[in-house]
């Protein structure tokens, strides 16, 4: 049948987890979960991750729910945190999030 001749592996579908920081210029605090999460992601292996590094001041809706508490780290969507990025506490949830996806 097809699925023999072409694999399993064509039926399976990959997910993504993604993650986006709000960020502005000039914000340490901001540098900091950024650098964070990139040293989590990087320790990740078999997870199709997607980081995504949002300035606020680059929309006027954006920076009116976020401007005052960036960064603010959301994982597919749904608020992580704001300011720090605790790495095992976000290494943690991205390993949950992909086991229950």
């Amino acid at each position: 049948n097809l699925e023999d001749q072409l694999g399993s592996k064509i039926f399976e579908v990959e997910s993504k987890i993604q993650v986006e920081i709000y960020s502005r210029v000039g914000c340490h605090l901001c540098e900091i979960a950024i650098d964070n999460a990139r040293k989590v992601i990087s320790q990740i292996d078999g997870i199709n991750l997607m980081l995504e590094v949002i300035d606020v001041d680059s929309n006027l809706e954006i920076r009116e729910k976020y401007g005052d508490k960036v960064p603010v780290t959301l994982i597919n969507g749904k608020l992580f945190d704001y300011f720090a990025i605790d790495q095992a506490e976000f290494k943690l949830s991205l390993l949950k999030l992909h086991q229950h996806q």
